[in-house]
């Protein structure tokens, strides 16, 4: 099976995602490398790669020309052209913002173009996603109207554990109205399918974690529980998908890192990124579910307080681009 390449997009110019792409195609083999092209800036990549004395090749590339398979060679879909005068690191600004979007813009038309298989993403910060003049809310937001999908779900995907999002970004105080029977059947459906299809799992199991402690214990502390998510896993299970929960938060995690589940359906953002970062700080995977197209993204920020001084960690993104390609694998497997 022939895979089209996939994008690594290049993310913040200010942040690390020049340092840790450069890092990715100097520290990993060619042999054990997955087949990618950078969308983004050539002069950005060289400037880091002076800077930090990273071996670095740039090779421009369009959609017609072959990988090249020499060692430190970086293809390239340039996508924007900052002069080095604009590169600071750890400061964004509206002309390195404008570059960051740009990026992403070319790396999902090149993906419907069929240039490329799928995505992965390098940090971008929301407030530098602002000044470019793209109002959305990050990454995921973004990349649901350049697709036309309106039910992105954010899953943190890991070899120890995975977790889906009923809410992402909101106030903890907003959580309880953000979730209803609707919108977690929703979750359930798209969680299912895609550990059935894009992780090559017949059968997931999967846990749903309550929102309250103690899964309400009974009524003592909330309703959520027996008004919300068992009526929801009751209509899964009719839909044939079969969930097993709720359960207390305090203890699920720790069940489903040991293997009795695929995944756990989390109600709040920090209910599930923090058992999954305790576990996986460093290879962790960001994977948007729901995208008509394959999208993986290394799990930390920009880390502006970091970049630039060579420090930052490649793991997350060898992690992000091993996941997309085994995602592009089972999606075409699953068609055929």
């Amino acid at each position: 099976m022939i895979m089209k390449p996939l994008a690594i997009t290049m993310g913040c110019p200010a942040g690390i995602g020049p340092e840790i792409i450069l890092k990715y195609f100097s520290s990993v083999p060619q042999t054990k490398r997955v087949p990618a092209v950078v969308a983004g800036d050539s002069n950005v990549l060289q400037w880091y790669a002076e800077q930090l004395d990273l071996p670095c090749s740039i090779f421009p590339w369009t959609p017609e020309i072959s990988l090249p398979t020499d060692t430190n060679t970086i293809p390239v879909y340039e996508t924007s052209k900052l002069h080095a005068n604009s590169i600071t690191p750890g400061v964004y600004s509206k002309e390195s913002a404008i570059a960051m979007v740009d990026a992403i813009f070319a790396a999902v038309r090149g993906v419907q173009n069929n240039y490329f298989s799928g995505v992965c993403t390098c940090p971008i910060s929301k407030e530098a996603l602002q000044l470019s003049g793209q109002h959305y809310p990050g990454h995921t937001e973004m990349l649901g109207a350049l697709t036309d999908s309106d039910q992105q779900v954010m899953m943190m995907a890991g070899t120890s554990l995975k977790v889906t999002l009923a809410t992402i970004h909101c106030a903890i105080n907003d959580v309880p109205g953000l979730i209803s029977e609707e919108s977690l059947l929703q979750l359930f459906e798209t969680t299912y399918k895609s550990l059935q299809i894009d992780f090559n799992l017949e059968r997931p199991r999967i846990a749903v974690a309550a929102l309250n402690p103690h899964a309400s214990e009974g009524g003592m502390f909330g309703n959520e529980e027996s008004q919300i998510l068992v009526p929801a896993i009751k209509k899964a299970a009719k839909m044939d998908i079969h969930l097993h929960g709720p359960f207390p938060p305090d203890t699920i995690f720790f069940k489903a890192a040991k293997g009795a589940y695929d995944a756990v359906i989390c109600m709040y953002h920090d209910q599930g990124l923090i058992p999954f970062k305790l576990l996986h700080f460093e290879d962790g995977v960001n994977v948007t579910l729901g995208l008509p197209i394959v999208r993986t993204s290394v799990d930390h920020g920009t880390a502006y307080d970091i970049a630039g001084q060579g420090v930052a960690n490649p793991a997350s993104l060898e992690a992000a681009l091993e996941m997309a390609q085994s995602i592009c694998i089972n999606r075409e497997r699953h068609v055929l």
